[in-house]
């Protein structure tokens, strides 16, 4: 099928709904380890609590994506019906999760928010290189990745903005305070909207043979275990690579979001999250020494939070330049993702080193650039490397390459890796800049030259 080149704004509202997606990732990974530790958790249980995570990844984005490569509905097309059920599904899981009145209840309501998340978010992947021609490809994940950025920015900031405007920040002992419970609340509204949006404003290419289609589901009934096995078997080179640049990329985004909260607020903020078995609450002066403690802590969440939004700016940013790049030249992928990369892993490194608080903006800008670039530029590459007919499922099975390494880092990877440098928590980001650097190095290794920039013939 010849796809026509589409406009700005064609693009801007087939990837509206990731702006949703990313409220929802954003809120998870700025404060869910906030939620963990207002609940009881101690700091080196946190990346286990994490595992949901990747582990709803790894096994709901191959399904979703196999499934929607056999999905044609007569109003909603191929990928908008599981926008729709994701959407539904994370927005009740944002709002129900701050309100979790237990430490197990929370860990499990993560479980059901990403693999919700999920659901949504391996067809928008799909849509991008489903309607837009391969010139324009790298184009569309940027423009994807802007609307992250956007997202990831504002999202990280509503806790703090809430609070800005009068709600508090502080609450009783293993309570999640106000400030964010109204936060998610917000997330989960904007999570629907942004999805509906999407299914609104954007249509689908039809399977070009119908009969042939319908035959083919036939014909693949019942066989998902198979299938999936021989796409993995037959997975282009091009993807493999690619696959261990994303393997120390999403150790050192995992390291980030599980741990940078301890880190930071302890390090950067000297206010470590009050342990509640520390304190006899029977007497004043101890209650006393505890709200004071848990004040300091929260206050600096909200700070940690507010700074780790950067990043989504800074992708936003970044992806912006790229944006206007892209649309009138080629972009050299390949030595893009390796110097943004780079510089991300500066960034991390450099939070060990930040000799006030407010230079962790800097940080966080450089870690912004390589967000931006891993929003982009691996799937740009691995777009025109695959088989069109099958851009769901091995846009599903790309992401093994995301979930395993978190998978690793949440098992103990994490917290042995920094423990080879010292018992502080803020040496994991360390590691995690060590991580992005390798990641950099590794896009050495592509030499697929239509992967690295796609040309019109």
């Amino acid at each position: 099928m010849k796809k026509r080149i589409l406009g700005f704004w064609e693009i801007w509202n087939m990837s509206f709904g990731f702006l949703g997606i990313q409220f929802g990732f954003a809120l998870q990974g700025g404060f869910m380890s906030r939620i963990f530790q207002t609940l009881g958790a101690e700091k080196d249980n946190i990346p286990l609590l994490w595992i949901a995570a990747p582990l709803t990844g790894l096994l709901i984005q191959p399904i979703i994506g196999y499934l929607s490569d056999k999905t044609w509905h007569s109003k909603l097309g191929r990928r908008r019906p599981y926008f729709l059920i994701g959407a539904i599904l994370s927005s009740i899981a944002l709002f129900i999760v701050p309100h979790s009145p237990a430490l197990w209840v929370a860990a499990g309501l993560l479980w059901v928010l990403d693999a919700s998340i999920n659901v949504s978010m391996e067809p928008f992947r799909a849509l991008v290189a489903d309607k837009l021609h391969e010139s324009q490809r790298s184009y569309g994940f940027v423009v994807q990745t802007l609307i992250i950025g956007i997202g990831t920015w504002v999202a990280s900031n509503l806790p703090w903005l809430v609070n800005y405007l009068g709600v508090s920040n502080e609450a009783a002992p293993g309570i999640v305070p106000m400030s964010v419970k109204i936060a998610f609340a917000i997330g989960a509204l904007v999570f629907i909207t942004s999805i509906l949006y999407t299914i609104f404003t954007t249509d689908e290419y039809p399977p070009e043979d119908m009969e042939a289609f319908n035959k083919m589901k036939a014909e693949t009934k019942g066989h998902f275990v198979r299938d999936i096995i021989e796409n993995i078997g037959n997975m282009p080179p091009t993807m493999i690579k690619l696959g261990v640049i994303q393997f120390f990329s999403w150790f050192a985004f995992f390291t980030m979001w599980s741990l940078a909260m301890p880190a930071l607020t302890e390090h950067v903020y000297n206010a470590p999250a009050p342990v509640e078995t520390a304190f006899n609450f029977q007497e004043v002066a101890q209650q006393t020494a505890f709200n004071v403690a848990n004040k300091k802590y929260q206050d600096a969440s909200d700070n940690v939070g507010s700074a780790m939004g950067v990043y989504g700016l800074s992708s936003m940013v970044f992806a912006l330049l790229l944006t206007f790049y892209a649309s009138r030249k080629r972009v050299n992928r390949k030595y893009t993702h390796m110097a943004s990369l780079i510089l991300g892993g500066i960034g991390f490194i450099s939070m060990y080193y930040v000799p006030d608080p407010s230079y962790l903006y800097i940080s966080f800008i450089l870690i912004g650039i390589a967000w931006g670039s891993i929003l982009s530029m691996p799937y740009a590459m691995l777009s025109s490397s695959i088989d069109a007919n099958k851009m769901g499922v091995y846009m599903g099975l790309f992401n093994m390459f995301i979930v395993l390494p978190q998978i690793i880092a949440a098992i103990g990877g994490i917290n042995y890796a920094y423990k080879l440098i010292g018992e502080e928590t803020i040496y994991s980001m360390i590691v995690a800049g060590i991580c992005l650097i390798l990641a950099g190095l590794a896009n050495l290794l592509i030499v697929n030259k239509k992967a690295i920039a796609y040309t019109i013939d």
